[in-house]
């Protein structure tokens, strides 16, 4: 399994990090939006963890790429704000899988993304066959 984490805070993105690999999952991590933005573009991902308010950058473009290049990849969306509290994030965001808050225990955060990551055969990075 293969999941990106997109966060903000580089702290607490390692932590996540360690969770992960101990469920044997494959994991990359980065700050900014358009970081993430390259590796959608070229690698392919189970599961993308998404801070719904990055520093630099939108996690809502990053999923909409995200749903265009690999629409078999799920979105485990984590915020410490009350924006999308109402579950709306679920009609805007066709690949939300889940919305949980920052402060969600590690492993909690950890089994969550493991759940929705779980690897089908035959994932693909799909590519703009037009150059530019």
């Amino acid at each position: 399994m293969k999941a990106l984490i997109v966060q903000r805070n580089e702290d607490l993105g390692r932590i996540w990090q360690r969770h992960l690999e101990r469920l044997d999952v494959a994991v990359w991590r980065v700050c900014t939006a358009q970081d993430a933005l390259g590796y959608v573009q070229s690698q392919a991902f189970d599961v993308i963890v998404l801070d719904l308010v990055l520093a630099e950058g939108s996690a809502l473009a990053v999923s909409d790429l995200l749903r265009f290049r690999q629409p078999d990849a799920n979105v485990v969306f984590v915020t410490d704000t009350t924006f999308f509290s109402d579950g709306s994030i679920f009609q805007h965001v066709a690949n939300a899988r889940a919305l949980v808050k920052t402060a969600t225990p590690p492993e909690d955060l950890a089994a969550i993304v493991h759940h929705y990551g779980i690897s089908r055969p035959g994932r693909v990075v799909h590519r703009n066959p037009i150059p530019g």
